[in-house]
Parts: C-alpha cells; sequence; structure tokens
C-alpha cells in the first residue's frame, strides 16, 4: 500500500507500524464514506445545534469499546462467528474469559488483545471481506444493538446536529466498525486494517492493531485529508491507552474512564462523563454489574457445555 504522505508534525513519538496502521485506517474510512455518500441521498432540513454551529474544521472522534458500547466489538462479533461455527467451543469460552476480564479490570490487557487478534485472524483467514461484511450486519443486531450507551450516544448526535463529522474510532476490523458507525448514524469508522487480496483475507494485517499511538496516527492523517483544525476537535474516550488520541484534539473527554485515565483527566481538567454507575446508570437502564454478571454467566454456562461435551 503506498504511503499517504498525509501526517503533520507529531508531538507524540510512534512507531512505523503505528504510523502505517493509522495511514491504512484512515485511507479506508475514507474510501467507505465516499462510497456510502454516492449510495445514500443527504438527508435536509436538519438545523444543526450545540456544541459548535455550523464549524467546518470541527469533527468528533469516539473510541468505541466501553466508550460507545459495552464491552468490546471483538468479543460480540467473536459470539457471532461461534454462532455460525466458524470455530469451536474452547474458543469462545477464550473470549468470554477476555470480555469478563475487560468489564471486571476496566483496563485493555495487551496479553488478550494480542490473544484476541490472533484469533480473530485465523478464523477470518480466507474468507470474503464481503462475507465478514454482511455477517457483521447481522451480528450488530444480535449482540450490539442494545449495548449502546445512550449518554454517550447522545454526545455523538450532538455533534450531528451541529453540521460536524463524528468517527469512530477503534481495533476493532475496519467492516465491524462501519458497520457500527452506519448504524449508528455517524459519518464513518477508523479500524484495525486486515490485509486482503483479490477481496480474500490473508490473515495478516497492514501495520498493527489500531490501538494506543496508532489511533492517534489514524486521527492525525484523516484530519489532514479532511483539512479539520484538531484544535477545533472532540474526543471521546474510556482508556487511558487513548491518552495520544485524545491529547491531539482541543477538546478532549473522558467516558466511563478507567483509574488511570480518570487521574489524568483530572490533571488536566478536561471533561468527564460516567454512564455506568449510581443514578446515571440507573437513567440509561444498563447497571455495570448487570453486565459483568452475564459475561460471567455464559463464560461458566460455556465452560459446562464444553464439560458435556468431552
Amino acid at each position: 500500500m503506498a504511503a499517504l504522505g498525509w501526517l503533520t508534525p507529531r508531538r507524540r513519538s510512534a512507531t512505523a507500524r503505528s504510523v502505517l496502521a493509522g495511514e491504512a485506517s484512515a485511507e479506508a474510512a475514507r474510501k467507505s464514506t465516499q462510497e456510502e455518500q454516492q449510495q445514500t441521498p443527504e438527508e435536509e432540513g436538519t438545523e444543526p445545534q450545540f456544541p459548535v454551529h455550523g464549524d467546518a474544521l470541527a469533527a468528533a472522534f469516539f473510541d468505541l469499546d466501553n466508550t460507545v458500547m459495552q464491552g468490546a466489538a471483538l468479543f460480540h462479533f467473536g459470539r457471532g462467528l461461534y454462532k455460525r461455527k466458524f470455530f469451536e467451543t474452547r474458543d469462545l469460552v477464550r473470549f468470554a474469559w477476555q470480555q469478563a476480564w475487560f468489564r471486571l479490570a476496566g483496563v485493555e490487557d495487551p496479553e488478550h488483545m494480542q490473544d484476541a487478534r490472533d484469533s480473530a485472524l485465523s478464523i477470518v483467514k480466507g474468507h470474503r471481506v464481503a462475507e465478514l461484511q454482511s455477517i457483521g450486519e447481522e451480528i450488530y443486531d444480535e449482540y450490539m444493538a442494545e449495548r449502546i450507551w445512550p449518554g454517550t450516544r447522545a454526545l455523538a448526535q450532538a455533534h450531528l446536529d451541529a453540521g460536524q463529522k463524528v468517527w469512530l474510532v477503534t481495533a476493532a476490523p475496519v467492516e465491524i466498525a462501519t458497520v457500527i458507525a452506519r448504524r449508528l448514524g455517524l459519518t464513518g469508522a477508523l479500524g484495525t486494517v486486515a490485509e486482503s487480496v483479490d477481496g480474500v483475507y490473508t490473515g495478516k494485517l497492514v501495520g498493527e492493531p489500531l490501538h494506543g499511538p496508532a489511533k492517534a496516527e489514524a486521527v492525525r492523517a484523516l484530519a489532514a485529508a479532511e483539512g479539520l483544525d484538531l484544535s477545533r476537535c472532540a474526543a471521546y474516550s474510556d482508556s487511558h491507552n487513548d491518552i495520544p488520541m485524545l491529547s491531539l484534539v482541543g477538546h478532549p473527554y473522558a467516558i466511563n474512564p478507567d483509574s488511570k485515565l480518570r487521574k489524568h483527566a483530572r490533571g488536566l481538567d478536561w471533561r468527564l462523563r460516567d454512564y455506568r454507575t449510581g443514578r446515571k446508570a440507573a437513567k440509561v437502564g444498563i447497571p455495570a454489574a448487570a453486565g459483568v454478571g452475564a459475561v460471567a454467566g455464559g463464560t461458566a454456562a460455556a465452560i459446562a457445555l464444553h464439560k458435556r461435551r468431552r
């Protein structure tokens, strides 16, 4: 893949693979959005509102896992693939454990992420991109739609109502991220780009997963390509791993933050929103403990099923 040459001077260091992943994700996101615009007529009559009325140089970037949606998109996608016989019960048990850890610890474990990434790549190798896109639509309805945080969705809608573009930025596969973005009415998605040849997955990545510094590189590349002023843009995330991305923009928000991000955000007077506990969780009707319990129960059920089959 040719270098895009979109990057502006960096304030934070990044590896060559992070830059490649970011550029590839930005290119895939813009290509997907252009195709959507060609297929879907623009709606008229919407009246821009807060946050910034008609600011064409501003946009918003939202992390996905535990920011827009409860839990990890890759786990929910894995559940859907398991239902469709893409892999065996022991793999589902491993995915369930990773999800339970993610929900209980509130942080992303690098080893779990690496394992999930390698498993996902081996599962999709040899399958057509179009097939996974179609399945992604079904999986969104089955497992993801009911796990969207209403509070975060309202924040994204405020940017859309102001006439701004809104992008998801996630380590999930860009094809799945694009499905979620479209279903939420967002502009598009930046996600991990898996290599494909003639429309078939090779089992390799372009660069590395869109995580940490790679997310910042993707946002930087997309902003340059779209002519955005990052100092007028907003970014939202729950994880300290996304501090590089949050630090790029003039309006960073910590959403359902982990302890490290909460401390960092308070130190820099960033805005915080938490939709998981107390009265706020009651308002959206999704207590965090209930989600953890569901995952733990699902893990136990999967293990029990596996034992009965042995």
